[in-house]
């Protein structure tokens, strides 16, 4: 299976999972701030930074391993283009601090969540 079949597939797991998480998050804190989008984004930032020391340091897995779980999974299950959407309509709606604070905490927290996922990694394994 080539390369990018590969990341296809794994990027297909994540997606699913990804709407999946998203709206269990939706239905357990309400729709009035993209709690779902910020959800799975730093469930899946602690995630690509775990998965990305387990399977290159630790498990020294083949490259398309690697790109099926980190680039594929991970890649696919957190979203940037959601998160941007969401931002800017919280902005051009009127609520110019909600949508500020959004994308300060999703940076902000995303950088921090794959550190810790490093780190869990470090310690784990």
């Amino acid at each position: 299976m080539g390369t990018w079949l590969a990341v296809a597939a794994g990027g297909a797991i994540g997606a699913l999972g990804r709407y999946l998480v998203s709206g269990w998050i939706v239905g357990a804190a309400g729709r009035g701030f993209p709690w779902g989008t910020l959800g799975v984004n730093l469930i899946g930032s602690c995630l690509m930074g775990f998965l990305f020391i387990w399977v290159t340091q630790e498990l020294k897995l083949a490259p398309v391993w690697q790109a099926i779980m980190v680039a594929g999974f991970t890649g696919a299950f957190t979203t940037f283009s959601t998160f941007a959407l969401e931002a800017l309509n919280l902005m051009m709606s009127g609520r110019m601090l909600a949508g500020l604070v959004y994308v300060a905490v999703s940076v902000v927290a995303c950088l921090g969540m794959v550190a810790l996922g490093m780190k869990i990694a470090r310690v784990l394994l």
